[in-house]
């Protein structure tokens, strides 16, 4: 990944969506919800942020869950991505069990 986010930036790859649901009937995109779990791929190095310290909680490779409505999507190399500050990350999901 060639992206380098600046600051407590985050970018995020967000995991895909089921087509089907339990019962197995075809969703169609409209009717998805928009998954709040991502894999990071790219992440700042913190610093000052607002004028106070901001070091990284989380690292490349980690799936997050995300606040819903936070971010700015994008596509890079035929990817759609998120970028997020990390304060809009709310877990860490499956670290340290």
């Amino acid at each position: 990944m060639k992206i380098k986010p600046l600051f407590d930036r985050v970018v995020l790859k967000i995991e895909k969506e089921q087509t089907t649901n339990v019962g197995g009937i075809f969703l169609p995109d409209m009717s998805k919800e928009k998954s709040q779990i991502a894999t990071v791929v790219a992440l700042g190095e913190g610093g000052l942020v607002d004028g106070k310290e901001t070091k990284m909680q989380v690292a490349i490779g980690d799936k997050v869950l995300f606040s819903k409505f936070a971010g700015t999507e994008f596509k890079y190399n035929g990817e759609d991505l998120l970028i997020i500050k990390q304060t809009d990350i709310l877990a860490i999901i499956g670290k340290g069990e």
